[in-house]
């Protein structure tokens, strides 16, 4: 399994090569990217900051939380730390099952929960000032 927190630019082929297997016949692999927008305010870049050591614990503990409940086979997740750009992806999650149903729910309710308990930061930087945002909006 793959969780990581990291300043390097992530890697989607090897997020989802971390979770192929023979018995999988399904891979869901999201991608979060930097946009250029958020509540109505031009966003010029994003800054992100985390606690690496209990991030990939907690990310741990929601993929077997996940894992679990949708029966998926494997999961791997990374988020990048630092300054983004507009359109630089700031988070993977990569999930493979035996079907797509349950690797798109799994995908779907990890991103969900890592948006909930991981303690990753993001400050969005707009042209007329610099917001920390904290979960969804």
């Amino acid at each position: 399994m793959l969780f990581e927190v990291t300043a390097d630019e992530l890697d989607p082929g090897r997020v989802a090569e971390h979770v192929r297997r023979d018995d999988a016949g399904a891979i869901a692999l999201f991608y979060g990217v930097v946009r250029d927008h958020n509540r109505g305010r031009r966003v010029m870049h994003l800054e992100y900051d985390a606690y690496p050591e209990m991030a990939t614990k907690v990310m741990r503990q929601i993929a077997a939380e996940v894992k679990e409940r949708f029966g998926v086979a494997e999961i791997a997740i990374q988020h990048r730390t630092g300054r983004l750009e507009i359109g630089e992806t700031s988070l993977l999650v990569a999930v493979s099952s035996a079907h797509r149903k349950e690797a798109f729910e799994a995908c779907q309710a990890l991103v969900d929960r890592f948006k909930e308990t991981v303690p990753v930061w993001k400050k969005e930087v707009f042209e007329d000032g610099e917001e920390w945002v904290e979960g969804d909006h």
